[in-house]
């Protein structure tokens, strides 16, 4: 069992963020066209209006309701006087939200995709295995959320999990800190793990290109070639 815990805790977060950043580096080289979501909004777009902004915007929040959980340590929070108590219910009413926006947005992009043919047409292999994977990610999530913030839970995942994850970053895992997770904080981390080595070959890639250098591109300045036309100087983005 000491060998499973250490394969599982100790060697696969590296193997999954290994095949993540090379199988990335792979897809750039030999199929930088395809870093893309294939847009289906032409063939129905009414869902889309609600369900995208649904999912991305929820885990966009869930993504940072992780980094402050894993990363802020319990002895930072307790120097700036935020209570455990203060601590958790912030926890479980942002990020019950945020997972539960997640999942809603999710489920209707599903629900989209079966529904509308043409659609359904354009489902690649990778989708069917993605769009279950993230549904079961999500419930282990929200599962362990709400199991965390039951009165008759006694596990601090501040102390076991969070422990574990920021000692991967000082390459000396302590598994016994996650081995001794309940099993939903396993289940959670084994499912992530398996959807980060699976990004690269799916739509999920499309997330690497954000098009962030719109913020900061310079303006570009219009001159007019007469009457009517946009005056000399004007800017636009």
């Amino acid at each position: 069992m000491r060998h499973l815990h250490t394969a599982l805790w100790g060697v696969l977060p590296y193997l999954s963020l290994v095949v993540l950043v090379a199988g990335t580096a792979w897809r750039y080289r030999y199929d930088r066209f395809g870093f893309t979501t294939r847009s289906s909004q032409l063939h129905e777009s009414r869902l889309l209006r609600v369900a995208g902004p649904l999912f991305h915007y929820g885990l966009l929040f869930v993504i940072a309701g992780h980094a402050a959980g894993l990363l802020v340590p319990e002895s930072l929070t307790g120097r700036l006087r935020i209570s455990e108590e203060l601590y958790h219910t912030n926890a479980l009413l942002a990020g019950g939200t945020a997972g539960l926006a997640t999942l809603a947005g999710l489920a209707l992009l599903l629900y989209r995709r079966l529904r509308t043919p043409a659609v359904r047409a354009a489902t690649s292999r990778g989708d069917r295995v993605v769009y279950p994977l993230l549904i079961t990610v999500v419930l282990a999530g929200l599962t362990a959320t709400a199991s965390g913030a039951t009165a008759a839970s006694t596990y601090d995942y501040r102390l076991g999990v969070s422990v574990w994850f920021r000692s991967l970053f000082a390459l000396d895992p302590d598994v016994t800190a996650m081995a001794g997770a309940p099993l939903v904080y396993r289940l959670h981390a084994l499912l992530a793990m398996a959807l980060f080595a699976l990004w690269p070959f799916t739509r999920l890639v499309h997330a690497f290109t954000a098009p962030l250098g719109y913020l900061v591109r310079p303006y570009v300045v219009y001159r007019s070639r007469g009457r009517g036309e946009v005056p000399a100087g004007r800017a636009a983005r």
